[in-house]
């Protein structure tokens, strides 16, 4: 009966074996260093692109500090010129106004390595947005209601400008590393067979444009003097693509 077996066993044996080796071939061909190469045959090419867009509003920042004897003189003395101030902005209706900072410090004199208290420094930060236009007038109105500092000013475009010419970039971006890409492979001799891959490296909102040296011009603005000139710029938005293509 043993010997009845072998062959049977020998035979299941020769099949498994058979399937395994037919198994690995079909591995094998389908990694082949030929197939591989066509795999790895890609171009990876990054495109840039710049869009302009002008900038209409004017984004502010105002301060009122004020000084006391007492922190509660300080404080009050602060208060009331920013309600001053704050009253006049909503006036003329200007946006995202918003209290930005308070703060309320002691002030020391020195003297022979002896510290005396001399009293308190009040803080308060204002912020608002208002058209280009409008910003001068309104900056040097709010001194003369109580402000005291201008913090800073800077320029901001519309969020539809931006959101359309986050896409203008884009597209700038596409078409720029295909240029490059085209450039390339026909210097070469080779044809583009397809993308691969796309990566948007992003298109970065811009950043507001500041503006200096309003500060003592507007501390010292009367009823008489002319606004302050406010004049605002274009900002770019960037973008950045990444193609990856097979040839």
């Amino acid at each position: 009966m043993q010997h009845l077996l072998n062959p049977v066993r020998t035979s299941f044996r020769s099949r498994a074996l058979a399937t395994f080796a037919l198994v690995t071939l079909s591995l094998t061909t389908f990694t082949t260093p030929a197939f591989a190469q066509e795999l790895l045959r890609s171009l990876t090419v990054t495109g840039q692109g710049i869009e302009s867009v002008t900038t209409t509003k004017a984004q502010v920042t105002l301060g009122i500090e004020v000084q006391g004897k007492t922190a509660k003189e300080a404080q009050a003395d602060a208060a009331k010129r920013s309600n001053d101030v704050v009253d006049l902005l909503k006036k003329r209706k200007v946006e995202a106004l918003e209290t930005t900072g308070i703060s309320l410090n002691p002030r020391y004199s020195y003297n022979d390595g002896e510290q005396t208290l001399q009293g308190f420094t009040a803080t308060n930060t204002v912020g608002f947005r208002v058209p280009n236009a409008q910003a001068g007038r309104i900056m040097d109105e709010a001194v003369r209601a109580g402000a005291t500092r201008i913090n800073g000013i800077s320029f901001v475009a519309e969020d539809d400008a931006i959101a359309q010419a986050q896409k203008q970039a884009l597209r700038a971006a596409t078409t720029d590393a295909q240029a490059q890409a085209d450039a390339v492979l026909d210097a070469l001799g080779f044809d583009a067979q397809e993308i691969v891959s796309v990566q948007i490296n992003g298109a970065t909102p811009p950043r507001p444009v500041p503006i200096a040296g309003l500060a003592q011009r507007s501390l010292v603005a009367d009823a008489t003097a002319s606004p302050s000139p406010v004049i605002g710029g274009e900002q770019d938005v960037r973008a950045s693509v990444t193609l990856q293509i097979r040839y």
